[in-house]
């Protein structure tokens, strides 16, 4: 199985305490904004030494460590700049670059993107990029195994838990993709985009494209899953392949529902990247014609980044299609393992469907230019889909084989054409879900522990002093009473004196009477 391996962007530099003024009494957040300009700088080192850095050798949990550290700082800055503890002397821009753009001769332009809902959103983009770059890296090093005759089973069953793990990472970058289009990139609506002296969004800020990520990164770890469900069959066939099916395979008809579903994801992922492509481009026409304006994001958004990357639209026609043929082979099998009249033409029918959707993958003019890319290793991964290909070509020959003979010399079923199989194609069944991303607490400022706990100090702090001005008022009190006596209105003796009254120290006390 092979995942789309993106390009990550590299960004600016920028220093936070250039533009926003701590307005809390003490300056207290003076240390925490330079704390801040450390951390994305941090990150900014890290991605362009991964983007000067080999493919395989490029650490990506060191990326997505640097990245953890630096979301919750700009978090707390975005919270302080809110609740008005933090003030900006100037709208700041963040330069990134663009990675998922159409552009000529696959170069990656960089543009200043205002607002800091902005960078909060091509961080998070480059943070679920990098979770998916991962789990390409840990799923590739374990290479084939399940086809390995000599591989022992506590082996066999780590690297299924590694596979296992690669899922949980796209099951994640699923999970901040859809973070991203469902709710930043709303914060960012709010600061207006195109036209006039305004910015045009690049499709790597679509809330359209990051949908698509969403569902490309879920069918990416559906296929895996599939790959771990079947990791145990396909150690046993590896000796002898085809029918009989071992006993220790999955249902058939469930791996056949899996891929369906695989197909539908990357299907709908693709019509989404693509009719925001053409979205944009009506909305970025109206634009020009509508403004004199030549600000460097109208000029890089007309000038090719308006469009979604080929590769990446590429990417999910083939898989779309990879997974529907498979879906269509397992169904065969299904049929020719299923002893029942009518079952022998339905398997050689799709077996034979599929044999010629995957001889239509297999030719030049689908798989023409695939390794062409902006990384070495867009062309290794090319070659490891065109073995996966004739890997499955030969799969579907052996079991092809064995029901057609089966068919013409014991059943006798007529085979039904495609599209009479159509309406025997099942809906597809999912496996995995994606892991919702939860924000991270401010690094400081409101919601961050520290805010909760200064909050709690000055609280106390203000809780003593009232108390201590009420002891201070009471010891006033007590001296005033000492000094001038009290009157208490709800005491009297039997002789209707009323007691507590002022002592009378005055000059002639006494002698009114």
């Amino acid at each position: 199985m092979t995942s789309y391996i993106y390009e990550l962007p590299t960004t600016g530099s920028i220093s936070f305490s250039d533009f926003a003024i701590d307005t809390t009494e003490g300056n207290v957040y003076t240390s925490r904004i330079a704390d801040a300009t450390q951390a994305r700088a941090n990150m900014r080192d890290v991605l362009k030494q991964s983007r000067r850095t080999d493919s395989e050798e490029r650490d990506y949990l060191r990326i997505i460590k640097v990245l953890d550290d630096y979301i919750p700082y700009l978090r707390g800055i975005i919270v302080c700049i809110q609740s008005d503890e933090l003030q900006f002397k100037y709208e700041p821009a963040f330069s990134w670059r663009t990675t998922l753009s159409a552009t000529l001769f696959n170069t990656s332009p960089r543009l200043r993107l205002p607002s800091l809902q902005a960078d909060l959103a091509s961080t998070l983009l480059t943070y679920a990029m990098a979770l998916s770059n991962f789990s390409h890296s840990v799923t590739a090093s374990l290479g084939a195994y399940e086809y390995e005759p000599a591989i022992s089973e506590k082996v066999r069953k780590e690297k299924d838990e590694r596979l296992n793990f690669g899922v949980t990472l796209l099951c994640r970058a699923s999970g901040v993709f859809s973070a991203i289009s469902e709710g930043v990139l709303n914060e960012l609506d709010k600061v207006g985009s195109g036209g006039g002296g305004g910015w045009v969004r690049p499709p790597d800020l679509w809330k359209e494209v990051n949908a698509a990520l969403a569902k490309m990164a879920l069918a990416d770890a559906q296929s895996l899953a599939i790959r771990k469900l079947l990791s145990k069959a396909a150690f046993e066939s590896t000796l002898s392949p085809g029918p009989p099916l071992p006993k220790s395979h999955p249902s058939t008809a469930l791996i056949a529902k899996l891929h369906l579903d695989c197909a539908a994801l990357y299907s709908s992922a693709r019509t989404l990247a693509m009719s925001s492509s053409k979205s944009s481009l009506t909305s970025g026409l109206k634009a020009s014609f509508g403004s004199t304006s030549k600000s460097q994001n109208d000029v890089g958004a007309r000038g090719g980044s308006g469009e979604v990357s080929t590769d990446l639209l590429k990417y999910l026609e083939r898989e779309s299609k990879f997974h529907t043929a498979i879906a269509h082979k397992w169904l065969g099998v299904d049929a020719g393992e299923t002893a029942k009249p009518g079952k022998g033409g339905e398997a050689v029918g799709f077996l034979k469907w599929v044999q010629q959707e995957l001889e239509d993958l297999h030719t030049p003019r689908l798989s023409k230019g695939l390794g062409i890319g902006r990384d070495a290793a867009k062309g290794r991964d090319h070659d490891g889909r065109k073995a996966r290909i004739e890997k499955e070509l030969k799969s579907v020959k052996v079991f092809l084989d064995h029901y057609r003979k089966l068919n013409d010399s014991l059943i006798f079923d007529s085979v039904p054409k495609p599209s009479g199989l159509q309406t025997l194609i099942p809906e597809g069944r999912m496996a995995v879900t994606a892991k919702p991303y939860v924000f991270p607490d401010p690094a400081f400022g409101p919601g961050s522990k520290g805010y909760q706990t200064r909050s709690r100090t000055r609280n106390r702090i203000q809780e003593s002093e009232d108390e201590t001005l009420g002891i201070e008022a009471l010891r006033i009190g007590q001296a005033n009473n000492n000094r001038y006596g009290t009157v208490d209105d709800d005491s009297s003796d039997d002789d209707g004196k009323i007691e507590g009254t002022a002592t009378r120290t005055y000059v002639g006390a006494g002698s009114y009477f």
